[in-house]
């Protein structure tokens, strides 16, 4: 039995009906391998994507597309010690990360 996740894209679908990526900043919190990242990453200005899984973070790094590699950075990190930064992030995003 294989699994496939959102493959009618109703996720994909439903996350860009919720938020308007364009040009903004987002922190994903609990990205795991990247599943989500990639669906609405080449609309936004710049991704910050944490999870304390260094191997899952490993497998994103690896699975970066090369034109997402100067906007998108995966870092292993709980968001409890994500370090703080100047600048504020325009949209934050949790999924399957409680």
């Amino acid at each position: 039995m294989s699994v496939s996740v959102d493959a009618d894209g109703v996720e994909t679908g439903v996350i860009h009906d919720l938020v308007d990526f364009d040009g903004k900043t987002v922190i994903e919190v609990g990205c795991g391998d990247g599943r989500l990242t990639w669906r609405y990453a080449p609309a936004a200005a710049e991704v910050v994507a944490v999870d304390v899984n260094e191997n899952k973070i490993a497998a994103a790094n690896d699975a970066t597309p090369s034109d997402l590699r100067g906007k998108v950075t995966f870092k292993a990190v709980d968001i409890i010690d994500l370090e703080a930064r100047e600048e504020s992030f325009d949209v934050a995003i949790l999924s399957y990360a409680l």
